[in-house]
């Protein structure tokens, strides 16, 4: 994958195929110390020792519809390759968190890519799901609920109706744009 949006996509994907009610999404780029820190947490069925210790080979997936799964590998590899590490840890009914640290400087890190459009994407495409997502960056924090966005627009809000994706996309463009 050419961007961590996209690691970040599947993550999420992940998360809701495991049966995740809840996801949260958090970022950090702590430029004085150098990290890009990724962390997708969810409350989905997790996954069972036997299937963590594996979880990283590309040849293991829960997924009958295939035989290989390529995203955590992939990650795995690319946090190595950037001075960094992936840590995942699961217990069966208590969900899965995936923490994914970069060495920010580092000239193998993969860019972060289009954030706005991946929380955009995620905010649409799974509206079944509860999705918090935090973004910190040079002191600032920038947040996005879907738990809020359905309180002003109520319960039955559609995510994917033209006013909420142009509010969404400003929304998402305006407060990353303040954290640089």
């Amino acid at each position: 994958m050419r961007d961590l949006s996209l690691h970040i996509l599947d993550l999420v994907q992940n998360s809701v195929e495991a049966g995740a009610k809840h996801v949260t999404l958090t970022i950090n780029e702590d430029l004085a110390d150098d990290w890009l820190d990724i962390e997708v947490k969810d409350d989905g069925r997790g996954m069972s020792e036997k299937m963590l210790l594996k979880v990283k080979s590309p040849f293991t997936t829960s997924r009958t519809t295939r035989k290989v799964g390529l995203g955590l590998p992939l990650i795995d590899m690319s946090t190595h390759n950037s001075g960094g590490s992936l840590t995942i840890d699961s217990r069966p009914g208590n969900g899965t968190k995936v923490f994914a640290r970069y060495k920010y400087s580092h000239i193998d890190r993969p860019p972060l890519g289009d954030i706005a459009t991946t929380v955009k994407i995620i905010v649409v495409s799974y509206q079944q799901i509860l999705f918090h997502y935090e973004h910190q960056k040079n002191g600032g924090t920038f947040v996005l609920d879907t738990a809020q966005m359905r309180d002003i627009l109520g319960e039955d809000a559609d995510f994917s109706e033209s006013a909420v994706c142009d509010w969404l996309d400003g929304y998402l463009k305006e407060g990353l744009a303040e954290l640089d």
